[in-house]
């Protein structure tokens, strides 16, 4: 007698090999479900933890149920920030969705940084119930690529614990334009450095090798994305152009050796279009010479390729419409950039979830079935080798209450803070003694109190502190005002209110370096100037009161003035003339 008991498929058993596992998928999976594994979409959830059910198209297109049950995708990037245990609840109703589809196959969950102090919805969040460590750039003045690797691992337990598996980071591009929104994201502008420290954090995120216990690292944005034209950001028309005027292309790939020895798993080519270069004047995602020719080809990276958000269709965010992202392809229809960028060696369309035009492409007879099944094997192979298919789908809510934002790693992320700032100038200000009499501005004054009498006038103080942000010129669409774009230097008006302040009593100036600040006469009339990264005002006034060491040095030059901004080269690390302090310039108190 036969035995007509049900046999698992190949695929579900976690004792096969994992290519076994992948073909034995891959040969069951329809074109529409093939084509849904080659979107990252995005999703938000309610703040109780559940799934959103509905949407009313002001921020995402699509409800939950409408990408994984009808578009059948299984990767998605959360938006927003929330509760530990209720993104872990989150988490596990979003797997049980996809676990209910035909093949069941786990979602994939991505994250922006979120380990810091900068909210931009299309970069990074802040760090809500995660511990609070500086922002990259912060890492880059303490300079220790140990600390790194200790803070990237912090960030895969936490991640873990909520269910994130893949990290959209680190961004490891340069910091060479000074006026480039994204920099503080990055390592700063000492590309062997970057490597160093870009390694580490792989490593931390990923461990030695990829596996159950790993978050895959999506490094970004190849082949860097810091010789921006004018320091616009390609996110929005206005900035798509990528220029190398100082002839140093290659200088900008260093940092991606490093990341690619260190076992990467994943690569995000930024949106920029190349200007003047041998290289196709098509936006990186859709380059062929960049992506197939020099990652896949020339640097040997076979890992897989997401391209950055929204490359194929208009969108509507906050409520405001913005054009894909193809820039040199916006006279394509979507299907022919879908097609080039697949030809280019994408494997994957980052904030997009169109898979119906996957599929038309391959009935059409345009792209080979063949190629979509070697993108889909790279994708299916990761679910595996990150134990999403086995025991590592779900996780536990109490646990994650548990361990997000733990003492142990909070206590770390604050002894960073502290290591981070950066004292550029002390005229005998620092460290503070006794209990003096302080005027605030920008300082949480019941934490100033903890350390010294806070006044109401700055002619009752013994000394002042004034926190600053680098300035930035507002733009009106409301996106764009998260990319803090143009001048750096403090308009008339405002300067004058700060130099009245320094004027009239010694005064603590601490500015947070977002980019490169142009502030001369705040250097020189303040009685001390301190930068920071992403940091507390406690880890301030401990570094001001003598109770904590800080170790930063500057990780770019701050310039003298913005026509020296103006007449330095875009790709070109440190480049204007007569810097008021330069790169790695930083005191000891």
């Amino acid at each position: 007698m036969s035995d007509t008991r049900d046999t698992a498929p190949a695929y579900k058993d976690a004792a096969l090999p994992v290519d076994v596992r992948v073909e034995d998928l891959l040969a069951r999976m329809t074109l529409e479900e093939k084509a849904g594994q080659m979107f990252h979409g995005m999703l938000m959830m309610n703040p109780d933890g559940t799934p959103v059910m509905e949407t009313d198209g002001s921020m995402l297109p699509y409800a939950t149920p409408e990408l994984i049950e009808d578009k059948k995708l299984t990767h998605f990037n959360l938006l927003g920030t929330y509760g530990a245990r209720e993104m872990a609840q989150w988490h596990n109703a979003v797997q049980e969705m996809a676990a209910a589809t035909r093949l069941g196959i786990p979602v994939t969950l991505s994250t922006d940084p979120r380990h810091s102090f900068t909210d931009n919805v299309g970069a990074s969040f802040n760090a809500g119930a995660f511990s609070a460590w500086p922002e990259p750039l912060g890492m880059a003045a303490i300079g220790d690529p140990e600390l790194v690797h200790r803070f990237a691992d912090t960030v895969r337990r936490e991640y873990l614990a909520v269910g994130f598996r893949l990290a959209l980071h680190p961004q490891i591009d340069l910091a060479t334009e000074p006026r480039w929104s994204r920099q503080t994201g990055t390592f700063g502008s000492d590309a062997k450095l970057t490597g160093e420290l870009a390694a580490a954090y792989i490593r931390g995120l990923q461990g030695d090798e990829l596996g159950t216990h790993s978050v895959s690292a999506m490094v970004k944005h190849f082949p860097g994305g810091g010789p921006q034209k004018d320091g616009e950001d390609p996110h929005f028309p206005h900035g798509k152009e990528q220029v190398y005027p100082g002839g140093l292309r290659e200088h900008h790939l260093e940092p991606f050796k490093a990341a690619i020895a260190a076992g990467c798993a994943q690569m995000m080519p930024y949106y920029g279009q190349p200007v003047g270069t041998d290289w196709e004047e098509v936006g990186f995602g859709f380059n062929k010479g960049v992506i197939q020719g020099l990652l896949r080809d020339e640097l040997g990276f076979d890992g897989i390729v997401c391209t950055d958000w929204g490359l194929l269709t208009d969108s509507t965010i906050f409520g405001e419409p913005h054009s894909a992202r193809a820039w040199g392809c916006e006279h394509l229809t979507v299907a022919e950039r879908a097609a080039k960028a697949l030809d280019a060696g994408s494997d994957q369309f980052g904030g997009e979830q169109c898979p119906e035009v996957i599929v038309e492409l391959v009935r059409s007879g345009r792209i080979l079935e063949s190629r979509i099944d070697s993108s889909v094997r790279r994708l299916l192979r990761e679910k595996f080798v990150l134990g999403l298919f086995d025991a590592q789908r779900y996780v536990d809510p109490d646990a994650a209450q548990e361990i997000v934002g733990a003492a142990e790693f909070k206590a770390a992320g604050a002894a960073a803070q502290r290591r981070s700032l950066t004292v550029l100038s002390n005229d005998s200000l620092l460290p503070v003694s006794g209990r003096p009499k302080v005027y605030v501005q920008n300082v949480d004054a019941s934490v100033a109190g903890e350390y010294a009498e806070v006044v109401p006038d700055p002619a009752a103080a013994d000394f002042a502190i004034l926190k600053l942000r680098t300035p930035y010129e507002e733009r009106p669409n409301k996106f764009e005002a998260f990319f803090h774009s143009g001048s750096l230097a403090f308009d008339e008006a405002e300067l004058k209110e700060i130099l009245a302040l320094l004027d009239a009593v010694p005064t603590l100036v601490c500015i947070n370096l977002e980019r490169a600040a142009v502030i001369p006469e705040i250097a020189s009339r303040a009685a001390a100037l301190v930068a920071d990264y992403g940091a507390s005002d406690a880890a301030l006034l401990d570094v001001a009161f003598g109770k904590a060491r800080p170790e930063g040095r500057l990780p770019f030059e701050l310039p003298s003035s913005m026509a020296a901004v103006h007449a330095s080269r875009p790709d070109v690390p440190n480049d204007t003339v007569d810097p008021v302090f330069a790169v790695g310039h930083g005191l000891q108190v």
